[in-house]
């Protein structure tokens, strides 16, 4: 008897010490993968945006041929497979037999990359979530010893890219627990902690600092109705965003013709690139530019417009990159919209209601609860938008206009992109 216990005891130290080592790797590359893919995606959009800002010609040119790019990539290099996003996730986490291939590391990289470069109006979150769960799913099946743990390795890579894009280990962790795995386990806890701890050691190394700098300074109680009042905007938009999403993805899928899809999303881009640059890839230049005197800002009638214009066409923009064959998903999309929201509604209120509230404040917590709606995490929503700005003063007003966008949303329309199917719709 006692040896049986002697030995078991071995072997589930085996086990943990293995688990251990295992979520140390898995930590160390899907971090490194983020890092790389993040800046790469800066500093070749910066170089494309400005080079299309100074001959509005590439702003036609450069979708078609990224999207062009894309589709020959995955005709010829990986298996005539579309990219599914985070559904493919799903997919593997909830079934014994369907796997992440490897090639999606290679796939979702490379075109999540070209798409923001191209000018896709998404962003890279999704590729990255994707790419950095299969490496946790193919170190998955690297050893039997971890088969009954696909769905913590699979987070476990998931937090780290997270951690490393948004510099926030919570955010990470929070997120692959509110939208992957929804279940908490010992396992779970000890992958995701050890793998969002290499990550930021990693990141501190690289010297990797948060996406927005800004200046936070206080917040008032009198602000509280109008904050509650964006949160049911942000619900209105994230709804708005899904539904474009849905719509878009829709009528693409009945055209035969890939290259139509290709030509019509990228006509709809270019459209929107004349009217709106900012609407250009990701957006967070255009947000940056916009915090910098976001208080400071006076409302007129075209900057009013312009902002409505920029809320409006957003989501649009975005359902036609991933409709054409883009790679990317509604993170980036939900956080653009959500500061544009912020202050809109802000430089209205004061205007007209003489309401004194802070517009970068409204920026921020706009932010989150756009996709605090958009993905229905609103506490994942709260840490990654404190993690981008990393100023945590606002974590009380966040927090309650996370809830209430994410309750209203749920229902006006209780899908994500993420959840929904045409099944589970009727």
């Amino acid at each position: 008897m006692n040896t049986n216990a002697e030995i078991k005891k071995n072997y589930q130290f085996i086990k943990f010490k293995k688990l251990v080592i295992v979520s140390v790797l898995i930590g160390f590359l899907s971090a490194f993968l983020g890092i790389v893919l993040k800046n790469a995606t800066e500093y070749y959009e910066a170089i494309f945006f400005h080079r299309a800002s100074t001959n509005s010609l590439f702003f036609i040119i450069f979708p078609i041929f990224g999207f062009s790019i894309i589709f020959f990539l995955r005709q010829y290099l990986f298996k005539k497979k579309e990219n599914k996003g985070i559904k493919e996730i799903f997919e593997s986490v909830n079934s014994k037999t369907k796997n992440l291939p490897s090639y999606k590391i290679p796939s979702h990289f490379i075109n999540g990359l070209l798409t923001v470069v191209s000018g896709g109006s998404t962003g890279i979150e999704v590729s990255t979530v994707v790419a950095t769960a299969t490496i946790g799913a193919v170190a998955q099946r690297k050893h039997n010893m971890f088969r009954q743990y696909k769905t913590e390795l699979i987070c476990a890579g998931i937090a780290a890219g997270i951690t490393v894009l948004f510099s926030s280990p919570i955010a990470g962790i929070l997120f692959s627990l509110e939208v992957i795995s929804k279940k908490l386990t010992r396992a779970f806890i000890l992958t995701t902690v050890i793998a969002v701890s290499i990550a930021s050691a990693l990141s501190y190394l690289l010297h990797e600092e948060p996406l927005f700098t800004v200046n936070i300074t206080t917040w008032h109680l009198k602000a509280a109705p109008y904050f509650i009042l964006l949160g049911v905007l942000a619900a209105i938009y994230s709804v708005y965003l899904t539904r474009c999403v849905l719509f878009f993805k829709s009528r693409f899928s009945k055209i035969s013709e890939p290259y139509y899809k290709i030509i019509l999303g990228s006509a709809i881009l270019s459209v929107s690139f004349f009217l709106f640059p900012q609407l250009y890839g990701e957006g967070y230049h255009a947000i940056k530019t916009v915090l910098l005197d976001s208080n400071d800002t006076v409302l007129t009638l075209s900057l009013a417009l312009t902002f409505f214009g920029i809320t409006l066409l957003k989501p649009i923009a975005t359902s036609a990159s991933l409709a054409a064959g883009g790679d990317g998903g509604v993170f980036a999309p939900s956080l653009f919209v959500g500061a544009f929201l912020g202050i809109l509604l802000a430089l209205l209120l004061n205007k007209y209601l003489n309401a004194n509230v802070i517009p970068l404040n409204f920026m921020i917590i706009g932010m989150a609860a756009v996709l605090s709606a958009s993905i229905h995490a609103p506490f994942t929503a709260i840490f990654l938008v404190c993690g981008l700005t990393n100023d945590y003063t606002l974590f009380l007003p966040i927090l309650v206009v996370c809830l209430i966008s994410k309750y209203t949303a749920k229902l006006l329309y209780p899908f994500t992109v993420y959840t929904y199917s045409p099944s589970l719709a009727k």
